[in-house]
């Protein structure tokens, strides 16, 4: 029970927490370490200066001297009492000799940054220099470490949750296709039994109603069964006439309407509009679109599909006058098992989804819905020749 509480999200989640945090904590404490070491340092090179001016015997110059060029890495800048820039050391060269304001932008960064040593003058007490001090590369380094760590974990995490997302994508898409060959295959051997007991009817003319109508059962059979095989395989498109096929399903969706539905289509008056698709899978788009269109208005209402065309795309709209969509559902309506229908596995949409954009390279989305009002469903079609 646990464990399942903790997916692998949570994990790599801690995992990053954990890491992120000891560095943070590990980086602090050598950035302390390394703050004492150089404002000892600083010191030292401090002085080393006080015995430059005391000594009167030589050694302690020679020493000082020894002391002070060791100093190459911590950048110092000196003032006197004044305030006055005395000297600079371990500074840009160039940008020194560039910009007069550099050095005293320097001093403001230094002051922020540490107290400055201060050298009082043994031979007059009235004398002070003030040492002030900044950052080694190696401690700006060490500080902002942390963040450069936590920029490659978070990297690591996205680009993991990417893998397994994909890999999971995959993985239902294979199902999807696996699912549907089965269908097909399991479809196929009734129907070619049933293609037999037809052409038995047929010889008895005594049975030619019941074999017209048995017929029409037997090729949509046959057809459910063909859409499905197509879903196994990435199906080849052909240019086709999509007013045609979009007259032909409306068709055979009113047959199967009640009276009080009222159908209508607009094609600004052009009977040919070509587009690349699979009719048998771009006809189960439409008529899935149709059917969830009747299902949404409880026996009564209007649907209406439009085409559109511009240079570049096809638009289809399929708008109903039915219940609606609530803003929370519209994000979830193309989500396999979805549904708000007593009846029904969700699949019809999501499968539409899928056949439209990654076998049409096209989209289908909802343009518009308002709970009471209606939904408007829309599909995108690349013309012919556009890349």
């Amino acid at each position: 029970m646990i464990a399942s509480l903790f997916n692998w999200r949570t994990g790599l989640a801690l995992i990053a927490i954990v890491i992120v945090s000891s560095s943070v904590f590990y980086s602090q404490y050598l950035a302390k370490k390394i703050i004492k070491e150089e404002r000892l340092r600083v010191e030292q090179w401090v002085e080393a200066a006080k015995l430059l001016v005391t000594d009167s015997t030589g050694v302690s110059t020679k020493l000082a001297s020894l002391i002070i060029p060791e100093n190459k890495t911590i950048p110092i800048i000196v003032t006197n009492e004044k305030g006055e820039i005395v000297t600079s050391a371990n500074l840009d060269s160039v940008k020194v000799a560039a910009d007069t304001g550099y050095v005293r932008a320097q001093l403001k960064q230094f002051r922020a940054q540490n107290i400055p040593v201060e050298w009082v003058n043994p031979l007059d007490s009235a004398e002070r220099d003030y040492y002030y001090y900044g950052h080694t590369q190696l401690l700006n380094e060490v500080q902002y470490f942390p963040l450069i760590q936590l920029l490659i974990v978070a990297l690591f995490i996205i680009i993991t949750i990417i893998t397994i997302s994909t890999r999971n994508k995959s993985t239902q898409n294979q199902v999807w296709a696996g699912m549907a060959k089965e269908t097909a295959h399991q479809l196929g051997t009734p129907i070619s039994s049933l293609e037999g007991w037809v052409e038995m009817l047929k010889e008895n003319r005594s049975n030619d109603s019941i074999t017209v109508e048995l017929k029409k059962d037997v090729d949509r059979l046959k057809l459910v069964s063909d859409r499905f095989g197509k879903i196994g395989s990435k199906p080849q498109l052909e240019l086709n006439n999509i007013v045609e096929e979009i007259e032909k399903m409306m068709e055979y969706v009113r047959k199967r309407a009640t009276g009080k539905v009222q159908f209508s289509f607009h094609h600004d008056d052009k009977q040919i509009i070509s587009a690349a698709i699979s009719p048998p899978l771009f006809d189960w788009v439409i008529e899935n679109l149709l059917k969830n269109a009747l299902d949404a208005m409880d026996g009564k209402g209007a649907i209406s599909i439009e085409i559109k065309e511009n240079p570049k795309d096809i638009y289809i709209d399929v708008a109903d006058t039915g219940k609606g969509i609530s803003a929370a559902n519209i994000s979830k309506v193309f989500k396999p098992g979805f549904t708000t229908k007593k009846r029904g596995w969700g699949l019809g949409l999501s499968l539409s989804k899928r056949i439209v954009e990654q076998f049409h390279n096209g989209k289908l989305f909802v343009k518009q819905s308002e709970p009471g009002k209606g939904t408007t469903f829309r599909i995108i079609l690349v013309k012919p020749g556009i890349s």
